[in-house]
């Protein structure tokens, strides 16, 4: 049965930059509409049809980026404004804003303006992404601002016309820099409240776990996923999304982890203890910075010490991005936990970049697909492509398969008919406290049993 989603969560450092941003695009697209129908009405008392055109395109380019930021497809607008104002400066600047000794030239103190917004979209993109776009607009600058490059043409702007120009465009391009400046320094306060928060919430207890139920095909609990949840004191339920990159950021994920790995095992030592829920194993994700820890493997044998867990109930869970690095470190620590009875899974697999030789040598018991390919796994064929292909080479591998993400009996069904029969999802629950999860557990292995 399909459970209702968790409440959404109120705004948070993460919905707070994606606001801001849209409110960037919006103004962006506001001023190619209005330079593109102040320009064209001005060309065309000149009879410069060409640039008329550049100038209808302009406009049509600031209204379609209005549309998508309205649907919230801001990265298709982004990309858009970036490249059409990086054109538009750039053709200003060599076409109409042409230096003289009396006028400088102004227009391309824009490009300083695309730099900063740059910057701040892609502030979580890959690195090469994000140093290429803003080094395009920096370069063009130095180069415009140290030359007096430009193509004589009859659509030259006289000096006259320009001196008034150059005020208004060092005065907006100042605005801009100082607007999206302040949008910076205003992430980079609250990712240090955050910061400062995550480390109080740790002292005082706002972090516990939810589990959701991993089920087969005829209906059988083998096991949970525990998954960590914040309620901060202010902001409500803080989405996993928003604080555990920071938490890796900081370093703060190592005593996070440490406290989510001691607070499963104590708890399915707990549930060893009640009847018919001896067998049940749990899955407990693992950052990589965990991993590359020296003493990991005696940092889990301590926990497991502490607790009394059974080695063979524990299973920890590994993203595909962490085997980027130190892959043969990785490999060693996970050799030494399986001999210890640990098992291990890897999550969201087909979304890296991991190698199959790789794969062939990771002590791996389980590969879980992800839920961005469940989720569209009956209208999409790739999706569809993909998910089977995961199947059958975790049969090939001997690795049980467990799809996550399963929402609907459509994408059970086709799961079952390509022969996997394992699953996680509000399909069946969504994450809930222990004693829920409890209570689900006996209710569906009764049921199984009928």
């Amino acid at each position: 049965m399909l459970t209702p989603p968790d409440p959404p969560p109120r705004s948070t450092l993460g919905e707070l930059h994606r606001r801001r941003v849209r409110m960037m695009l919006r103004v962006g697209s506001a001023l190619l509409v209005v330079l593109g129908v102040g320009w064209g009405l001005f060309f065309i008392q000149k009879g410069a049809w060409a640039i008329v055109v550049a100038d209808a395109v302009m406009l049509w380019v600031g209204i379609t980026i209005a549309v998508l930021t309205y649907r919230k497809r801001t990265r298709i607008a982004f990309f858009l404004l970036v490249g059409s104002m990086f054109v538009l400066i750039c053709a200003m600047s060599l076409l109409l804003d042409i230096p003289t000794a009396q006028v400088p030239r102004s227009t391309h103190h824009f490009l300083l303006v695309l730099a900063v917004a740059s910057l701040l979209f892609l502030r979580d993109d890959r690195a090469l992404l994000r140093y290429a776009v803003t080094g395009a607009c920096f370069a063009a600058f130095v180069v415009l601002a140290s030359t007096n490059l430009g193509i004589d043409s009859v659509y030259a702007l006289p000096d006259s016309m320009r001196w008034g120009g150059t005020w208004v465009n060092n005065t907006f391009s100042a605005i801009g820099v100082y607007s999206l400046m302040h949008i910076l320094i205003a992430d980079l306060a609250e990712h240090s409240s955050m910061e400062i928060d995550l480390r109080k919430g740790l002292v005082r207890g706002e972090f516990f776990l939810v589990y959701q139920p991993q089920v087969t095909s005829q209906g059988q609990v083998t096991g949970a996923e525990a998954l960590l949840r914040w309620r901060h004191p202010k902001l409500g339920l803080v989405p996993p999304d928003e604080f555990i990159p920071l938490a890796e950021q900081t370093g703060l994920i190592l005593p996070l982890g440490s406290w989510v790995l001691g607070t499963a095992c104590t708890q399915l030592v707990a549930w060893s203890g009640q009847v018919g829920m001896a067998g049940l194993t749990l899955s407990v994700n693992v950052s990589v910075h965990q991993f590359r820890q020296p003493d990991f493997v005696q940092q889990v044998q301590s926990v497991m010490d502490r607790t009394g867990v059974r080695a063979q109930q524990l299973k920890l869970e590994l993203t595909e991005s962490s085997l980027a690095h130190d892959m043969e470190d990785i490999i060693l620590k996970m050799e030494k936990l399986k001999a210890l009875g640990v098992g291990f899974s890897l999550d969201d697999f087909g979304t890296g970049y991991s190698s199959l030789n790789y794969l062939k040598r990771l002590p791996l018991d389980q590969l879980k697909i992800d839920q961005s390919f469940v989720r569209d796994v009956l209208t999409d064929p790739n999706d569809a492509a993909i998910a089977c292909m995961v199947i059958g080479l975790g049969k090939s591998l001997h690795f049980t398969v467990i799809a996550e993400g399963v929402e609907t009996e459509g994408q059970r069904a086709f799961l079952v008919q390509n022969d996997c029969h394992r699953f996680q999802g509000y399909l069946f629950s969504k994450p809930v406290p222990s004693e829920q999860f409890a209570e689900y557990f006996l209710k569906h292995t009764a049921a199984s049993h009928v």
